[in-house]
């Protein structure tokens, strides 16, 4: 279902999202927005979303590489007993 809010400009360009759009698009403090400006002159206000580098960089890195036979150990300890 289509919905419509009104925003106003302050002298600083800024602005706030109303409330109803901020729930509807889930939004809290913190989160970005992206505006994509179309050709017919309309703008949309989306979450913005992370790249795949962005995403990468949020995840720490592991303190080192397991080992082949530290997988095989892994894999191992939770696999299911063979009904053999």
């Amino acid at each position: 279902m289509a919905a419509m809010a009104t925003a106003t400009i302050t002298a600083k360009g800024q602005t706030t999202i109303p409330k109803s759009v901020r729930e509807r698009l889930r939004l809290g403090p913190g989160d970005r927005v992206e505006f994509i400006l179309q050709d017919d002159g309309t703008a949309l206000m989306v979450p913005a979303t992370l790249s795949l580098a962005e995403l990468k960089a949020s995840i720490p890195a592991p303190p080192r590489a397991l080992t082949l036979d530290e997988m095989d150990a892994v894999v191992q300890q939770h696999a299911p007993a063979s009904p053999c």
